[in-house]
């Protein structure tokens, strides 16, 4: 493998790799090992209710 082709590739992959840390739905994050019960017990009525905006892509996920 050529040193340009080389470059290419890893160019071509950081592309890839941003665009995919990229995807995603903007939200709070949970923390991890959270019991279901203490998820819904959490006040959110406090945030104002953002309407969902639909992306082309959603139903891959």
């Amino acid at each position: 493998m050529t040193l340009r082709s080389l470059i290419r590739v890893s160019m071509a992959l950081s592309v890839v790799a941003l665009a995919a840390a990229g995807c995603g739905r903007r939200g709070d994050l949970d923390p991890p090992s959270t019991p279901v019960e203490m998820q819904n017990k959490r006040s959110n009525t406090a945030a104002p209710k953002v309407e969902d905006k639909h992306f082309i892509l959603d139903p891959l996920l």
